[in-house]
């Protein structure tokens, strides 16, 4: 018969192998369930699409340019000086004004130049004088040619000579029929001889009479140029403006004393625009005078400036090998400034097929372009290389096939492999 401890005892190992079984069951239960959850979380979740819009790329034939770089410049510059020294009285003009040809610029006293040309017009006045005086000593009236046989002292002496020529004449008939003694014959041959001596010293007179009058002519037209260099240095304290433009510099002011080598302003012209750009030897043969060129700057990034190749010079650099080219641009709106720096394009004649996206499909990070075409609901990622611009396209080198559609819109979320939505 069992004692009542050794049931006691059995009762305890019974309950024991009992908790023993249910704490394993338990701990089975929550690993499977643990073991599920894991499995849950590890489930990879789709990423969302990225909605976009799509354009094709076209083909085009573009116009094909050179391009260069280069320095605008005023058509025509002119520093204005006086052309005689004097004290500036008054300034017609100022920084940025315009001014038409022939307008005033500067004003110089002209004091000093007016009594100038009072003295010399004085002046004049006493050598015409001189000149009437001398043309009287001679009979010779104003306008008139020399002749000395007109002079009064010379016609005197010739009547005087002809005379006795025919008194001589008629004693050598007499001398012969022995009417005349020779000795009054030789007497009228000596008073012959003597009014002869008489009308050629009268001769040489009027001569010298009439060098008097070229002297006095002479020095009279002398008079005359300094009177007009005198007239002339009261028109010169004016400063007039060489060409149409605009003033860039305004160097004298009101009571400035200036001289010849003074700078009174600066004007320069600028429509056209020149600009001076180096084209590479091997595009020498595309570039020809009339050619049209495309000008922009950066103060106008969305407006291009229309002109032409205006002249090629005739030497290519040595040391760079390049050929210089001066283009003129129109700038009648005066938007372009002597000193911008801008962009040329020489347009060629040739065109040629292009491939064109819209530019907001070009992402451009640094050096590096993409684009992203869409094929199959995938974004592929394609490494581009920048052309020219065509308004809102943009040319493509390489990487995208006509037809092909690219991305157009949330192009900064998209990367290589990632689903769309169009």
């Amino acid at each position: 018969m069992i004692s009542l401890q050794s049931r006691i005892k059995s009762l305890f190992v019974l309950l024991a192998l009992c908790a023993a079984g249910a704490l394993s069951v338990a701990c089975g239960g929550s690993r499977a369930q643990g073991n599920k959850g894991v499995e849950a979380e590890g489930a990879p979740t789709p990423a969302p699409a990225i909605e976009v819009s799509t354009a094709p790329a076209i083909t085009r034939n573009l116009p094909r340019f050179i391009e260069a770089t280069g320095g605008l410049a005023a058509d025509e510059q002119t520093d204005v000086a006086p052309t005689v020294a004097g004290r500036v009285v008054a300034v017609g003009v100022d920084l940025g004004s315009y001014v038409q040809r022939g307008a005033v610029v500067a004003r110089l006293d002209d004091s000093d130049a007016r009594l100038r040309a009072e003295q010399s017009q004085a002046a004049l006045a006493q050598a015409r004088s001189a000149v009437e005086q001398a043309e009287a000593r001679i009979g010779l009236r104003s306008g008139q040619s020399f002749d000395p046989t007109r002079v009064a002292e010379v016609g005197s002496a010739r009547v005087a000579l002809d005379l006795a020529e025919k008194q001589l004449r008629r004693f050598e008939k007499l001398i012969e029929s022995g009417d005349v003694s020779r000795s009054a014959y030789d007497q009228q041959k000596a008073q012959r001889d003597q009014l002869r001596e008489q009308y050629n010293a009268a001769l040489a007179q009027a001569q010298q009479n009439y060098a008097g009058v070229q002297t006095a002519r002479a020095a009279a037209q002398g008079f005359a140029v300094q009177v007009e260099q005198a007239r002339k240095g009261v028109r010169d304290v004016v400063i007039y403006a060489p060409i149409s433009g605009y003033v860039s510099e305004r160097a004298a002011d009101v009571g400035e004393y200036v001289s010849t080598s003074s700078k009174v302003a600066t004007i320069v012209r600028t429509n056209p625009m020149r600009v001076r750009i180096d084209i590479p030897e091997q595009s020498i043969s595309s570039v020809a005078p009339g050619q049209s060129v495309s000008l922009s700057v950066s103060a106008y990034p969305e407006r291009a400036f229309a002109g032409r190749v205006a002249r090629i010079s005739p030497n290519v650099s040595a040391q760079s090998r390049t050929l210089t080219v001066e283009a003129e641009v129109e700038n009648g709106d005066g938007l372009l400034k002597p000193g911008q720096f801008a962009t040329i394009r020489i347009l060629l004649p040739q065109t040629e097929p292009a491939i064109l996206v819209p530019a907001r499909a070009l992402r451009t990070e640094g050096n590096t372009s993409r684009v992203f075409v869409i094929r199959d609901g995938v974004a592929q990622e394609r490494l581009v290389q920048a052309g020219q611009r065509e308004g809102d396209l943009v040319e493509i080198k390489g990487g995208v096939a006509a037809d092909e559609l690219v991305a157009t819109s949330n192009v900064e979320q998209l990367s290589d492999g990632v689903t769309v939505r169009q």
